[in-house]
């Protein structure tokens, strides 16, 4: 069985739309399409519902699906380790990462590309959720998240930092010379997060144990919006303090510490834990470990 085939079958149900698989296996509609009832013939079974268009998979479809992605994961890692016997390691590297853990994205591919300069590195912004989902699919070869908070399960991981929390506001809207207590955050007017994503989660539940809740103006999925927000000068928000270093300079934001009596919230890159290790997974969970070590978080 040839795994182009699988790779238009995953194409297909990854995308959901014929032409934008051949577009993503980067052949022509006809060539992908033919290339699935080939698939079909070989395990005579239907395997994608057609109704004109893509329907999704038959129940004989979903029963395949992990093991194509396996297969397909197989053989790509099996010429990886080929390729890597002898030689620099290439190829793409496919990273996730939720927003929160954005700014630490520098720091870790400047590291990674410094070991290895012959990868490219591939680069989204996910839910904590979806690179669990996307890790398990073989579709991610790490993740950048929470450790600790809704622990990820079946990962290998490393940690990279300690996330703790900061007030943002527009200059002039707070008293600069007291600064704020969790009481005095919750009754001001906020754009935070929406609870679909970790942070505000972590954040909720942690405000809950001071008998507190937030009661957001507006809610976004980017910390991009949050800022904008801000910057009209009606709204603050709570944002991780690794994105201090995206504001520095801007003399419109100000930022306070918010007290923290915990030891914070662990961010660091998850694998899945498979054996044997693919080499793109293998080598961002070293480089990972060796700046956990020299951060003291090993």
């Amino acid at each position: 069985m040839q795994t182009r085939l699988l790779q238009y079958f995953l194409a297909l149900e990854r995308e959901g739309h014929f032409a934008r698989a051949a577009a993503a296996c980067h052949v022509s509609q006809p060539t992908l399409s033919a290339g699935i009832s080939a698939l079909e013939a070989q395990l005579g079974k239907r395997l994608i519902q057609r109704n004109r268009r893509y329907a999704g998979l038959t129940e004989e479809g979903r029963a395949i699906l992990p093991w194509a992605q396996q297969l397909v994961a197989a053989a790509d890692n099996l010429m990886q380790a080929a390729a890597v016997a002898k030689g620099p390691l290439q190829g793409e590297l496919r990273l996730g990462a939720i927003p929160a853990a954005m700014p630490a994205v520098g720091p870790l591919v400047e590291a990674l590309l410094e070991r290895h300069p012959g990868l490219n590195i591939s680069v989204r912004a996910l839910t904590s959720r979806q690179i669990e989902r996307e890790l398990a699919a073989f579709e991610l070869d790490a993740g950048l998240t929470y450790l600790d908070f809704e622990p990820p399960s079946h990962m290998l991981a490393a940690p990279l930092y300690v996330e703790r929390y900061m007030l943002v506001a527009a200059r002039g809207v707070l008293d600069e010379k007291r600064p704020p207590d969790w009481e005095d955050v919750a009754a001001l007017p906020l754009c935070l997060l929406h609870q679909g994503m970790q942070n505000r989660r972590i954040l909720d539940a942690r405000l809950g144990e001071r008998g507190l809740a937030l009661r957001p103006v507006v809610t976004a999925d980017s910390y991009v919006a949050l800022f904008a927000l801000v910057r009209q000068g009606r709204l603050c928000s709570i944002v991780p303090d690794s994105h201090a270093m995206l504001l520095d300079g801007l003399d419109w934001v100000r930022t306070f510490a918010l007290p923290d009596a915990e030891e914070g919230s662990r961010i660091g890159v998850i694998v899945s834990d498979r054996a044997p290790l693919g080499p793109l997974a293998q080598a961002v969970l070293t480089v990972a470990r060796d700046i956990s070590d020299r951060m003291g978080l090993g």
